[in-house]
């Protein structure tokens, strides 16, 4: 018997319980909000929102405010700097980094015993469960699992605490066992320098038998590429002929699709598709067929949302799960044992399915770049450009940016289309600038470019004259409130801008 048909035999329980997501989605729910509300309420933020009076959810809605990171942050630092129960109870000593605020260049996401638990080591072997439980013919165990991390440092030099990328975080706290099955070896994939870090994955891992592989679709292009370079191969799977999945997440896969189905041929490789995040592990692709996820419910996590045409305003409607509708974009607000409380995660989701509840990202809830996982801001784009004018003289009337997906040998970058008022002397310069400081204020912007691996250095094109303008008028949206989009993950805009240029 093969060893992945040994394993399976460990998953059969939880495959019966997630049943319970199609038949009592709500009741899974009910009883996450009273335990995460049990917990809370001896931690300091409990006392001072009064959670031991909290009995249903309109005494939660009444006693709770909605926060952003900017309203955590004094209480997250105190628990990085090592005081217990502050939102959490016990000592928290894990942290995850992720990029920042408009006053600061990084988030500390706090990782607790409970959310590594209950949310994010729960979300990944229920991504096997149901991967098996769609494939019983598979034979993943059998094999290894090539598993992409990040890197991670002491944080304030407290014992046993760090503070880093949340895959990070995983690989240096999982179960040993689990490094039986998984490549590369740990010193390995917690290199911080990506470049070295590539080129050794790849060659501990060319002459493996990988039969899966797992982690961000930017980055793991990046390390195939460089698996098919040593090994001088067409196709993956003349490198590992048993290879059948990619469990991917962190930004779109769309773009990068068709690349790796170029790279691999073979009619049996799967990709299942995974949202998980530094704050919390929500979604799993549950039907091959179906590219909504299922929302996991009975996970540390408490679901709010709140109808994207009321964000942002005064009085904004905010509902629970139960009560959310079809086809409605919403932004995400998150209550988690990690100490989130009505925590706005800045994502936004649209439901397809309520029985069970099963949805898509819609995207974000402010103009972005998250092409390659650099998760590039709107005012990071404003700070950038403003740093690069004082420095060359430089005015700009109107611009946007997109990305440039990439290339058979995953080269990318950012393009911005710019109309300047007053030109820089010197356009490259102007580009250096810019670079340099989205480095400096958004910490994945700079990890992304580290080597110019997985980001290349940012191209400038100069629009004529009144292009923006035109494009709007084309659109009926010339004046009033409408306003250029300056970021954004799809091209459709930026090709429609650069052909008007070319043909006028």
């Amino acid at each position: 018997m093969s060893l992945t048909k040994i394993a399976n035999q460990f998953f059969l329980r939880r495959q019966r319980e997630l049943e319970r997501h199609f038949t009592h989605p709500d009741a899974l729910q009910r009883d996450v909000f009273s335990s995460l509300i049990d917990k809370g309420k001896v931690t300091e933020f409990g006392r001072n929102h009064l959670m031991s009076a909290i009995r249903n959810y309109d005494d939660f809605v009444a006693n709770v405010p909605i926060s952003t990171y900017e309203e955590l942050k004094n209480d997250i630092d105190r628990m990085r700097h090592g005081e217990a129960n502050l939102l959490w109870p016990g000592t928290v000593k894990w942290y995850a980094k992720s990029s920042g605020t408009t006053n600061d260049k990084s988030k500390f996401i706090p990782i607790s015993n409970d959310g590594l638990r209950n949310i994010h080591y729960k979300g990944g072997a229920d991504v096997v469960a149901i991967y098996l439980r769609n494939h019983p013919e598979s034979r993943i165990f059998d094999g290894k699992s090539l598993i992409l991390g990040g890197s991670h440092s002491p944080n304030y030099n407290l014992a046993n605490s760090l503070v880093g990328d949340l895959s990070a975080i995983l690989i240096e706290r999982i179960n040993p066992l689990v490094n039986l099955f998984r490549v590369p070896k740990k010193q390995t994939a917690l290199l911080s320098d990506f470049e070295l870090k590539r080129d050794r994955i790849a060659k501990e891992c060319v002459h493996k038998d990988v039969t899966n592989i797992s982690g961000v679709p930017s980055w793991m292009l990046s390390v195939l590429v460089r698996v098919m370079e040593l090994s001088g191969k067409e196709h993956l799977e003349e490198v590992w002929p048993n290879l059948e999945v990619f469990f991917h997440g962190g930004i779109t896969f769309a773009p990068y699709r068709k690349q790796y189905e170029q790279l691999i041929t073979s009619p049996k490789m799967n990709y299942m598709e995974t949202y998980n995040a530094s704050e919390g592990f929500f979604g799993i692709q549950d039907d091959p067929n179906d590219q909504s996820m299922l929302l996991m419910l009975d996970y540390d996590v408490f679901y709010e949302f709140i109808p994207m045409e009321e964000y942002g305003q005064e009085g904004a409607h905010i509902i629970p799960l139960v009560d959310v509708e079809l086809d409605r974009n919403y932004a995400m607000v998150i209550t988690t044992s990690c100490g989130l409380w009505r925590y706005m995660i800045g994502d936004t989701v649209r439901f397809t399915s309520k029985r069970p509840y099963k949805f898509v990202i819609t995207g974000r809830t402010k103009y972005f770049i998250n092409a390659f996982g650099e998760e590039l801001i709107m005012d990071n784009a404003e700070n950038g450009l403003a740093y690069a004018c004082k420095e060359t003289g430089a005015e700009i009337r109107e611009y946007t940016a997109a990305p440039v997906y990439m290339d058979a040998s995953a080269k990318c970058r950012h393009q911005w289309l710019i109309e300047f008022i007053k030109e820089p002397d010197d356009l490259k310069q102007f580009g250096d600038l810019l670079d340099k400081k989205l480095q400096e204020i958004n910490s994945d912007y700079e990890a992304k470019r580290s080597h110019d691996v997985t980001l290349q250095h940012l191209e400038i094109v100069k629009a004529r004259p009144d292009l923006f303008n035109d494009w709007l008028k084309s659109k009926q949206k010339l004046g009033g409130q409408h306003k250029v989009p300056r970021l954004s993950n799809s091209r459709k805009n930026m090709e429609e801008l650069l052909e008007l240029q070319n043909n006028t």
